[in-house]
């Protein structure tokens, strides 16, 4: 039987996740973020009061079926209108979702029907039922270069060009109202037999899984093996100049009590390999290296390489995990069509 696999993110980041997954496992469960406020997904927020529906979209392009219809609707979800007019840039699966989350009203309902359209091979959960919004203390922004200004909205945190220290997640109440998890997602955190965390935008789309009280609380309690998929690259503005174990030692000032089983990175984006190995262990976690970036794009992930990655880290040592190791790993000659491209 194939291992229970899931994976938390957004955007790009999850999207590579999920596609090496499905080499390794049929069963896989994207748990996505829900505070983007830019683009097509900011304008339907806005305007609607919808769950942004862009990463959604993603995390099911990425787990869609191979076959002719999978292939035709995916182009099709994936398609922006261009043009100048009230259509300009929205993609075709991002109002397909809003539609039927006016018409259903559940998001599990609606990411549940669009699956079937697409020939979904395992599930995309929202992180949270309701959009979320995040708040960032940043500092570099004012003469005084320590003193921390408060930044809201994913977009303006994505793109600034301070300093990013500690980010908060708030439920549509506004400051005050705990974000709270989607019991779905909640379940097949604890029913796991594997949990991927990154990469991504790691304050926008990484982290904030970790501020859901529900699903911090998944995380620490569930048997699952967990591991940690580290960026190829620091993202312009948002982590720029961050080392690999400075994104270790960020996830574990915002969930001290979470224990790690591995950590993957890229063997060429480490430049001190043993300060990763130090940064690792002091989450209980086990480092492992290897060339997982495309050859001749040292910013994008190969799939497949990253995929072998994981097997590794799944079959690896580590005190105290259980889960996978109870399970047969899909055969590794297992591949896919190809990756779904960037949008």
């Amino acid at each position: 039987m194939s291992p229970r696999a899931v994976a938390l993110g957004g955007g790009r980041g999850l999207h590579v996740t999920l596609t090496a997954l499905r080499r390794v496992t049929d069963d896989v469960t994207a748990v996505v973020t829900v505070a983007d406020d830019g683009g097509s997904s900011g304008r339907l927020r806005r305007e609607l009061g919808l769950l942004p529906p862009g990463d959604l979209r993603k995390a099911m392009v990425a787990l869609a079926s191979d076959d002719e219809a999978g292939a035709m609707w995916s182009a099709l979800f994936q398609h922006r209108f261009g043009g100048t007019g009230a259509l300009a840039g929205h993609a075709v699966g991002n109002l397909v979702l809003a539609g039927l989350l006016e018409q259903l009203g559940d998001p599990v309902a609606v990411l549940r029907e669009a699956g079937r359209l697409l020939g979904v091979r395992g599930r995309v959960l929202p992180m949270c039922t309701e959009p979320l919004e995040i708040e960032a203390d940043v500092t570099g922004l004012d003469e005084d270069a320590d003193v921390p200004r408060r930044i809201r909205g994913q977009v303006a945190i994505a793109t600034t060009p301070g300093r990013v220290q500690r980010i908060r997640l708030h439920g549509p109440g506004g400051p005050g109202e705990a974000p709270r998890g989607c019991p779905d997602a909640v379940e097949a955190v604890l029913g796991a037999d594997v949990v991927l965390l990154g990469p991504g935008s790691w304050f926008t789309s990484v982290l904030p899984h970790l501020l859901v009280p529900e699903l911090h609380d998944a995380l620490v309690r569930t048997p699952a093996r967990k591991v940690v998929v580290l960026n190829l690259v620091p993202q312009p503005g948002e982590t720029a100049g961050f080392s690999p174990e400075l994104h270790l030692d960020v996830l574990s000032e915002h969930a001290p009590r979470l224990r790690v089983d591995a950590v993957i990175a890229d063997a060429g984006a480490v430049p001190v390999p043993d300060r990763l190995r130090r940064a690792a262990a002091a989450l209980g976690a086990e480092a492992h290296l290897a060339r997982i970036a495309r050859e001749g794009t040292p910013d994008r992930h190969d799939p497949a390489a990253l995929a072998s990655s994981i097997r590794a880290a799944l079959h690896g040592p580590a005190d105290g995990a259980t889960g996978a190791s109870s399970r047969t790993l899909s055969d590794d000659s297992e591949t896919r069509g190809g990756e779904a491209p960037w949008r």
